[in-house]
């Protein structure tokens, strides 16, 4: 199950998990969202868990939770810097959106 599985690292906004074939790198912002699919993500053409968020319009659009990288074309440092950009990304934004915390 992937709770019991050992994070690798943890970052504000990510948590990278050693599967026995995979590296898991978990968007923790979408933490508690509901997996309706499992598909190929097209930014980084692994498989991906993904959910439905609904913007302020009712429009529902597909977001990734969790990608699951095989270690036999990925390694831990490609897996970390994919993650780091995106904790840059959730930074910038919360600085954006919420200038006081």
């Amino acid at each position: 199950m992937l709770l019991d599985l050992p994070i690798l690292k943890k970052g504000k906004f990510y948590f990278i998990k050693d599967g026995e074939s995979e590296i898991i790198l978990e968007d923790a912002t979408k933490r508690g969202l509901k997996v309706k699919e499992k598909s190929i993500d097209q930014k980084f053409g692994v498989n991906a868990d993904k959910g439905m968020i609904h913007d302020m319009d009712g429009i529902g659009h597909w977001v990734p939770i969790r990608w699951y990288f095989s270690k036999n074309e990925f390694n831990f440092n490609q897996v970390l810097e994919f993650a780091e950009a995106m904790d840059k990304k959730y930074t910038e934004l919360r600085e954006i959106t919420c200038p006081d915390d």
